[in-house]
């Protein structure tokens, strides 16, 4: 079974030893991923950093020959209880129709700019 490493380029992924994504086979395992990327212009409110978060994990995904319709598993770190809706709402226009799994966590961040993370798994159709 082949492994391909998929990089976003993030200087983060070289110093902690990561990769954007892992494509085990027929699997796409996608790191955490945040929607706030510092030095970027970056979105101040969880809604916001949760539409760009769920672009990084798409193209990612679209790297490894994959789509969002693809993902089976979602794991949701948010920084603060009082997000978790306005994280929901975007989750649920995004995969209303896809419904993976999905487990939310809040949690703190080495940033506290960083409002929400998202981590995927997806099965290649």
């Amino acid at each position: 079974m082949s492994r391909r490493l998929i990089s976003s380029g993030s200087p983060f992924e070289k110093i902690a030893g990561y990769s954007r994504a892992v494509v085990q086979g027929d699997w796409v395992f996608v790191s955490g991923t945040a929607g706030y990327i510092k030095g970027e212009t970056d979105p101040d409110d969880a809604a916001a950093q949760t539409r760009k978060a769920v672009e990084i994990v798409a193209d990612a995904l679209s790297q490894a020959d994959a789509a969002l319709a693809d993902i089976v598993s979602l794991r949701i770190y948010a920084a603060r209880r009082e997000d978790i809706m306005a994280i929901s709402e975007v989750l649920g226009e995004t995969f209303g129709e896809i419904r993976p799994t999905n487990t939310t966590v809040v949690c703190g961040f080495v940033n506290d700019d960083i409002k929400v993370e998202i981590e995927a798994v997806a099965l290649k159709h």
